[in-house]
């Protein structure tokens, strides 16, 4: 894989450059975020003591009450959650420790927290996943730590966000879709919700980057969608939950290409951008490829998915 160039344009440079958008974009997030409580999603009445030190009962197979394929993408997701602050800390180092910069990576982390606060007390209380196995897993993967593969470069990491945060809306909406529990799905809108705002942020601000360097950004961008992944792909056993997820239709190939990438590059207008020069038209042609590729995939991928059930169906029948 080539990685072209980073931008002329020191860190500081660039983050003081876009330090108007960053207030202009904190004022819109503002007033379109809502207050919520995550006890006010978690069905406390299902809940009742567990083995240990309150004598209850240990967790069984039987007791959860969520589809198969949405406990391993509600693991996932959850663990993701827990990293936040990993991801924090990367924040600090990619946008600074003062000013705008700062109250967003702040204001950020203090919402994001709610996530990982509301999915996990919904997964006790309900006995959605044995609680053992999963604080065993919390404690490996943090133990593991987050490193950001973008670095400290601030379009990278904004170009990431980007896509990172709509990746994760998509995910958290449809394991609340296919889990069969409507406490459930009711409390991953609300958590997807805030990942759509976030995300808006973030895609904004990459906007004003394009207005501002459009070739180093065009650059980052390529770089970014090439590389791509989850924030959560150091989970033990990531890759075979992964294709759980993706042969549920909770997140996969086509979901990545059609409602993450595409919407996002059309927004940023990047395939008709003029005024880019000679690195940044190259970069724009590796996206486009790397794009074309991708949506093969994804049509393969739906193919053999759809033979596997078609083939399911008839041992079924």
């Amino acid at each position: 894989m080539t990685l072209t160039s980073p931008s002329p344009r020191s860190d500081l440079e660039t983050l003081t450059e876009l330090e108007p958008i960053v207030a202009k974009e904190i004022d819109r997030h503002l007033a379109a975020a809502d207050e919520w409580f995550p006890h006010q999603y978690v069905p406390w009445s299902q809940g009742r003591d567990y083995d240990g030190p309150m004598g209850g009962e240990g967790w069984e197979p039987g007791d959860s009450k969520v589809s198969a394929e949405s406990r391993e993408a509600l693991l996932v997701n959850l663990l993701t959650e827990d990293n936040l602050p990993g991801y924090h800390a990367s924040l600090k180092l990619t946008l600074g420790q003062d000013g705008p910069w700062m109250w967003w990576a702040n204001r950020w982390t203090a919402e994001e927290n709610r996530h990982g606060i509301v999915i996990r007390d919904y997964l006790t209380v309900t006995r959605a996943i044995d609680p053992i196995a999963l604080e065993r897993a919390r404690m490996h993967h943090m133990q593991e730590g987050y490193d950001a593969a973008h670095g400290t470069d601030p379009i990278r990491g904004l170009a990431y966000v980007s896509f990172q945060e709509l990746a994760t809306r998509v995910s958290h909406r449809n394991t609340g879709k296919v889990s069969g529990d409507p406490f459930c799905e009711a409390m991953m809108t609300r958590v997807a919700k805030d990942e759509n705002l976030h995300m808006i942020f973030y895609r904004n601000m990459l906007k004003a980057a394009f207005e501002l360097n459009p070739s180093a950004t065009m650059c980052a961008v390529s770089d970014v969608v090439r590389e791509f992944q989850m924030p959560g792909h150091a989970i033990d056993g990531f890759m075979r939950k992964s294709v759980q997820i993706a042969k549920a239709g909770i997140y996969d190939l086509r979901l990545h290409h059609d409602d993450v990438l595409s919407p996002v590059l059309r927004f940023w207008n990047v395939w008709d951008m003029e005024g880019l020069n000679a690195e940044g038209e190259q970069a724009r042609l590796e996206l486009s490829a790397f794009m074309q590729n991708l949506d093969e995939a994804a049509t393969k991928f739906e193919d053999r998915r759809a033979a596997q059930r078609a083939r399911a169906e008839a041992r079924q029948a």
